[in-house]
């Protein structure tokens, strides 16, 4: 008899791409841009109902996972800083600095790591979701070139702190260049909006962009010190 319940081993549904950027980009810049006039939601209703889809989406994540994802709640948080931002009608200089606050200080951490015994590149690159680390660690050892590897994971490190710092900049360039209304207005929603759609091609993609950098230098580095290939220490779905 088939059981209702999935066992350990079951691997987890995989995100669906479209479904995120539905609920975190699509639909809340549709309404912020076509729905905050006086005939339809208004102004502080049109952000309430825009920000709710995207903090549906982390809380949902959450119940799913069934534990705390950090880049989810972080996600919430900012979500709900930039909520209160604009219904307590602030200035909008308020916003660009939270955009730039949260990658800056993931940057700042990812440096600060460094010279931790837990590194957060292992985090970010280097995991047991997508590599076999104990087969990495086994051959490293066997050719003595764990030290060299470490050092590898140092300069990722520096690789994977300049994407936040770029997602940083960006974001805070994006916030000032777009919000220039006050808030309460049928144009700050609208500026808001525009910011949401903006976020993917102008901030995710080049941060991306380095943050795959990092992790193509990362493989080519363990290719090279553990005389392995890649086929052999990716994890297979």
């Amino acid at each position: 008899m088939t059981q209702a319940t999935n066992s350990p081993d079951t691997p987890a549904k995989k995100e669906s791409l479209l479904f995120n950027l539905l609920l975190n980009i699509i639909i809340p810049t549709l309404i912020l841009t076509k729905l905050s006039g006086e005939e339809h939601l208004g102004t502080q209703w049109a952000i309430v109902v825009a920000l709710a889809f995207p903090v549906a989406y982390g809380l949902n994540d959450f119940r799913s996972s069934g534990k705390v994802n950090l880049f989810s709640a972080l996600g919430v948080i900012s979500i709900f800083l930039t909520g209160g931002i604009s219904l307590l009608q602030l200035d909008p200089k308020y916003i660009a600095i939270k955009e730039a606050a949260i990658p800056g200080l993931f940057g700042l951490a990812t440096l600060i790591s460094v010279k931790t015994p837990y590194p957060l590149v292992k985090t970010f690159l280097y995991n047991d979701k997508v590599l076999q680390v104990d087969k990495v660690a086994a051959a490293l050892q066997k050719e003595g070139n764990e030290n060299a590897f470490s050092a590898a994971l140092t300069n990722a490190s520096y690789l994977v702190a300049m994407s936040f710092f770029l997602s940083s900049v960006l974001n805070y360039g994006l916030a000032k260049y777009l919000l220039v209304s006050a808030p309460g207005t049928e144009a700050f929603n609208a500026e808001l909006g525009k910011m949401t759609a903006l976020s993917f091609p102008v901030i995710a993609v080049p941060a991306t962009m380095v943050m795959m950098a990092a992790l193509f230098y990362l493989f080519k580095r363990i290719k090279t010190l553990t005389h392995l290939d890649l086929e052999d220490i990716l994890v297979h779905q």
